[in-house]
This record gives structure tokens, sequence and C-alpha cells, in this order.
């Protein structure tokens, strides 16, 4: 069976994404700091049938991959699908914006992400097959006011990810983006109900997003029948960039 790494898997979009790939894969379930948190979701993967193993990764450090995906492919025999899900967010205005919390925002978003990435490929070259997954954000798209810092990561990723899939295309490793809008999880959690309806009115789909309705995506993309897609950017996002 086919092993998936989803980083920053321990809540939100990256849980439900970790459980859904526990029904047809071994999932390595990334976690940076929330250690309980991760093993929770391994232990509903496992209760239901599926393999499962916490593994701490901190994508800002090199040291750490390198010593989550060996450890991976001592366990779980390798990176075959990788979800690169983990993420921060260090908003203000950009005049306001410090040095340190751009830096902070792109070596997480980003950079953290070439390097998994980097590290993935060569167990997929060896064997011929791959899939790569970023989960980027409508912001990365669209720009978001006090989100500068964001948006750029969020941009680069869908550069990123086009550049892998022409580069990786015909060793049978496939790269696409899913770019959710509103989803309800602990990063949307501030959001007063005044603004919530605001964004829905905003929406063809008048509802916050689940993160289930991105699982649902990556599932697809991390399956055999999503061979001949690569180099995508999709939206999940209820029509807000219609």
């Amino acid at each position: 069976m086919k092993t998936a790494l989803v980083t920053g898997g321990s809540r939100g979009i990256g849980k439900a994404i970790a459980l859904e790939l526990g029904k047809s894969f071994n999932v390595a379930v990334g976690y940076s700091s929330s250690k309980d948190s991760a093993e929770e979701v391994v232990e509903q993967i496992v209760k239901s049938g599926g393999m499962a193993t916490a593994i701490q990764i901190d994508v800002a450090n090199s040291e750490s991959i390198e010593n989550a995906f060996t450890t991976i492919e001592k366990e779980l025999n390798g990176v075959d699908i990788l979800v690169n899900n983990a993420g921060i967010t260090k908003d203000n205005i950009l005049p306001r914006i410090k040095e340190d919390d751009w830096n902070d925002v792109i070596n997480t978003n980003l950079s953290g992400p070439f390097k998994t990435s980097q590290r993935a490929i060569k167990h997929m070259m060896k064997n011929k097959w791959g899939r790569i997954v970023f989960i980027s954000s409508i912001v990365g798209i669209m720009g978001n006011q006090g989100q500068a810092n964001y948006a750029a990561s969020k941009a680069g990723l869908i550069g990123l990810s086009k550049s892998i899939a022409k580069e990786m295309g015909s060793r049978n490793i496939t790269s696409n983006v899913i770019a959710p809008g509103y989803i309800d999880t602990d990063m949307t959690a501030f959001l007063t109900d005044e603004q919530k309806d605001n964004i829905i009115e905003q929406l063809s789909i008048k509802r916050i997003g689940k993160p289930e309705d991105v699982a649902n995506i990556v599932s697809f993309l991390s399956s055999e029948e999503s061979e001949y897609i690569t180099g995508q950017v999709i939206p999940v996002d209820g029509g807000i960039t219609n």
C-alpha cells in the first residue's frame, strides 16, 4: 500500500485530509508541536481499519524534514503522496510587517514545501510514481488586505507546483494545487457572525466551506484516477473566485 505524508495533519484541513486518505493509504500524520492531536488522528484512522503514524516535522527546519522522511522510509517504505498543507499566518498591513514575520511566513509556507517536495521526489522518481498536492489559498490568487506575506507565500506555491509538473510529468509524478476559500477551521474562527454573513453573500454556494470539501479533492488528486491531471490550480471556494 502506498504512503501519504500530510504536513500540518493534526487539525483543521490537514486532519480532514489525513482521515480521508487513511481510507486508501498508509498515512504519516505530520505535526510540528501538537503531538497529542496528531496521535488522536492516528487513532481515528487505525480504528477505521487503516494504518497511520504520527511524525514530528517542522517544515521550516531542514534537519526536522530529513529526520521525518528517514523515519517514514524505515516504517512505511517512503512517501508516495505528499500533501503540503502546513502553514502559518502573521498578518499585518504592508507598512507594518516586520522582516522576521515576512521571513517566518515565507520559510514555513513556501520554502518548507520546496524542501519537502525536493526530498519526496527522490523516492517518487525511483518508483516512477508520485503525487504532490499543495494546499494554497484563494488569497494566493486574489491577494488580501493585511496578508501580503501570506498571499505571496501561497502564490509562490502555484509557480512551484507548475514547475514540478513540467519537470516530473514524464516520470509519472503529478503536482497540483488546491486553493481553498473560507473554510471552517481555527484560521477562520476569529470571524464574527456578521463577517461570515458578508462572506456568504459573495459565494455562489451559500455556506462556509468544510475541511472535508478540501479533503475530497486531495483524495482524488492522490489517486490513480487523476493521472492525467497535473500543473493545475483547483479553487475550493464556493464560487468566490468566479
